[in-house]
C-alpha cells in the first residue's frame, strides 16, 4: 500500500493555495460572530485593535504555520516530530497528536453546524424556511438531538467527494469557484441590505467610534480572539496546507492575501447581517440564533426575501464546507501518512469517525458544550506548540531558510524575533484569556 502515497500532491498554483487557505479562515467567526463583537465593543473602534492583531499574527502566525508545514512536508504530527528529532528526541510524535485531536474535534461538531446550513439552504429553495409560521421552532427542531442526521451526513458526503479528488483537483479547484462565488453573493446581500429603510442605525450600530472602548481590556482580549480564531490558527489545518505548497511560491505574500481577505470577508458579514437586524427592529445576536432564527426572520420580511434567504444559505453553506474540508484534512493527511492508506480509505476512516461521534454531540446543548471544550482548550494549546516548534526548537536559520523561500529578498531577523516572543506570547495569552473568560473567539 505505500506505493499509494509515494508522491505527495500539491497545490498547482500559489492563487490556488491562497484561495483554499482564505476558505479555511472564512467561517462562521466571520459571520454570526464578528458583527456582534464589533457592535458590543466600540463599532469602529473595535477594528483597531482588530486590525493590529490581524496583522501581527497574519505576519508571523500563518506564515509560521505555512512554512513549518512545507519544510516538513507533512502535517502537524509527523512536524512535531521532524522538528523535535532536530533535537535527538522522538517527543513531537506524541505532542503532534494535539492539533490533530483539535482538528478532527473541531471538525465532528462543524460538520453539525454545515448540516444545519445545508437543510436551510435547502429550505430557503423549496420555500419551506420562510413558509414556517416561527423561526426558532423550525431551527428547534432541527437543533434538536438526532433530528438533523440526514444532513449532517449531507455535509460529511459533500467533504468526501471534493476531498477524494485530491488537493489540486478536489480542494483547489473548489475553492477557485468556491470563495470568489462567496464574495460576489455577500456583495449581492449588502448592497439590497443598504437600500432597507431603517439600515442606517445598524451602520451606526456598527461604525461609530467609541474611544472609551479602547480603553477596556476586555475590548483588546476579544479583538485579540477574534483574529486569532477568525484566522484559522491551530497548528493544524494551515500546516497541512501549507505540506502541499511548492518551494518557490511566496508563504509571506500568500499569508497577507489570507488575512485580508479574511477580514473582508468579516467586515462583508456585518454589513449585510448588523444593518438587515436593525432595519427590522431586531435585537443582534451572536451565534446559531443570528443565523438560524435572525435572519430568516428578517427575509419573511425582505422584499424578495425567497431570493435572497437563498443567496444568503448558499454564501454560508460555501463558507462552511471549505472551512470544514480543511478541518478533516489534518486528521485524514495523518492516517495516510502515518498508516500508509490510500486518501479514500483515510476519509472512510476519519469521516466515518467523526459521522459515529456527531451522533453523539448532535444535540445543540451538547454540541454548546463540545466546541467550547475543544476551542478554549485544544486548538489554541495546537496553535501554541506549533509555534514553538517552529521558532524556538527548529531555531532561527531554519526559520529564516524556511521564510525566505520564493522571495526576492531574505526576511530579516526581526521577524524570528518577534515569532518567538511577540506571537507565541500572544497565543499564550489567547490560551490563558480563553480560559479565564470561558472562550474569547
Amino acid at each position: 500500500m505505500a506505493n499509494r502515497i509515494s508522491k505527495r500532491d500539491q497545490f498547482s498554483s500559489q492563487w490556488g493555495f491562497i484561495l483554499s487557505c482564505i476558505g479555511s479562515a472564512v467561517g462562521m467567526g466571520n459571520i454570526w460572530l464578528f458583527p456582534f463583537r464589533a457592535g458590543q465593543f466600540g463599532g469602529a473602534a473595535f477594528l483597531i485593535p482588530y486590525i493590529i492583531f490581524v496583522a501581527i499574527i497574519g505576519y508571523t502566525g500563518i506564515v509560521e504555520e505555512m512554512c513549518f508545514g512545507r519544510a516538513m512536508k507533512t502535517g502537524p504530527q509527523g512536524a512535531f516530530l521532524k522538528a523535535t528529532r532536530r533535537r535527538g528526541s522522538n517527543a513531537g510524535e506524541y505532542i503532534g497528536w494535539i492539533p490533530v485531536i483539535g482538528s478532527l474535534g473541531i471538525a465532528i461538531g462543524y460538520t453539525v453546524v454545515v448540516g444545519w446550513i445545508t437543510r436551510f439552504m435547502v429550505g430557503a429553495f423549496t420555500g419551506s424556511m420562510l413558509a414556517a409560521e416561527n423561526s426558532g421552532a423550525y431551527f428547534g427542531s432541527l437543533a434538536g438531538s438526532f433530528s438533523s442526521i440526514p444532513w449532517h451526513f449531507t455535509a460529511g458526503a459533500v467533504c468526501f467527494v471534493i476531498m477524494a479528488a485530491g488537493v489540486s483537483s478536489g480542494i483547489e479547484k473548489v475553492n477557485r469557484f468556491i470563495m470568489p462565488a462567496f464574495f460576489c453573493l455577500f456583495i449581492v446581500l449588502a448592497l439590497w441590505v443598504a437600500r432597507l429603510p431603517q439600515a442606517g442605525q445598524g451602520y451606526r450600530f456598527l461604525f461609530h467610534i467609541d474611544w472609551h472602548a479602547l480603553t477596556s481590556i476586555k475590548t483588546w482580549v476579544y479583538a485579540l480572539g477574534q483574529a486569532f480564531f477568525s484566522l484559522s490558527l491551530a497548528g493544524s489545518g494551515t500546516v497541512v496546507y501549507g505540506s502541499y505548497l511548492k518551494d518557490d511560491e511566496n508563504a509571506p505574500a500568500s499569508a497577507q492575501f489570507t488575512a485580508l481577505f479574511d477580514t473582508l470577508a468579516a467586515l462583508l458579514a456585518a454589513l449585510v447581517i448588523i444593518p438587515a437586524v436593525f432595519a427590522y427592529g431586531l435585537e443582534p445576536s451572536a451565534g446559531p440564533p443570528l443565523m438560524f432564527i435572525t435572519m430568516p426572520m428578517i427575509f419573511k420580511e425582505m422584499p424578495l426575501g425567497f431570493l435572497f434567504a437563498t443567496i444568503f444559505f448558499v454564501a454560508v453553506f460555501f463558507a462552511g464546507i471549505t472551512s470544514l474540508i480543511n478541518l478533516y484534512e489534518t486528521p485524514v493527511e495523518m492516517v495516510q501518512q502515518k498508516f500508509k492508506l490510500s486518501r479514500k480509505a483515510s476519509l472512510a476512516l476519519v469521516l466515518g469517525i467523526g459521522g459515529a461521534v456527531g451522533l453523539i454531540v448532535e444535540d445543540g446543548a451538547i454540541l454548546g458544550r463540545w466546541m467550547d471544550i475543544i476551542s478554549i482548550y485544544i486548538i489554541p494549546m495546537g496553535a501554541l506548540l506549533a509555534g514553538i516548534m517552529f521558532f524556538w526548537v527548529c531555531g532561527t536559520d531554519f526559520v529564516l531558510d524556511e521564510v525566505s523561500k520564493g522571495r526576492n529578498k531574505r526576511m530579516g531577523t526581526f521577524y524570528a524575533v518577534q515569532g518567538k516572543y511577540l506571537y507565541c506570547g500572544l497565543t499564550l495569552a489567547v490560551y490563558i484569556l480563553g480560559i479565564f473568560y470561558g472562550g474569547i473567539g
